[in-house]
């Protein structure tokens, strides 16, 4: 790690041997927002989300509005979006922050839990914010704000945690295949 955000940090999207169509991708820079959406057009990517939150984040953020670089319809149209346009309330980003993978999956286990902490109620607005973005990047909602609602009723029906569980079962026994 260089320590410093480079060209490098933009080939994931724009090299992805998936052949990916629908997405979002976060930039640490605003004015990459557009540029990068067109790169992804002439790619041939049908509907993806260029984001970068005012506060610095490369997705969008709880706690500041998020500028959106949108290609859909082979058009790029930009515009910013506050959390409360989707029906989250902002809020301070303060506890979000965690120093390993094992205290980010407690965190995700919190949010995607029946019974959360304050933290992990924050995290689950976040994931739910982001998570909305995607379905919506992926034509499984009409707006960034039926997206959110998909995801925010996927968290609350208990059906995020299952998904999450199905995939740690998954790459345990993926894991052991590889193992033996």
């Amino acid at each position: 790690e260089l320590g410093l955000r480079t060209l490098f940090n933009m080939l994931g999207p724009l090299t992805n041997p998936a052949g990916v169509r629908h997405q979002v991708v976060g930039v640490f820079n605003q004015a990459l927002c557009r540029p990068l959406a067109e790169v992804l057009l002439r790619l041939g990517s049908k509907h993806v989300l260029v984001v970068h939150s005012q506060d610095g984040l490369d997705e969008f953020s709880l706690a500041a509005p998020t500028f959106v670089a949108e290609l859909k319809n082979g058009e790029v149209t930009e515009y910013w979006v506050q959390p409360e346009d989707l029906g989250i309330k902002s809020q301070s980003l303060y506890g979000l922050a965690v120093e390993s993978p094992a205290q980010s999956l407690e965190l995700i286990r919190d949010a995607l839990g029946r019974r959360k902490t304050e933290i992990g109620q924050k995290a689950a607005e976040m994931i739910v914010l982001n998570a909305g973005a995607a379905l919506y990047a992926a034509d499984h909602a009409t707006s960034l704000k039926e997206g959110v609602a998909l995801a925010h009723d996927a968290l609350h029906t208990g059906l995020a945690r299952e998904k999450l569980d199905e995939l740690g079962a998954f790459t345990a026994v993926f894991k052991q295949e590889n193992e033996a």
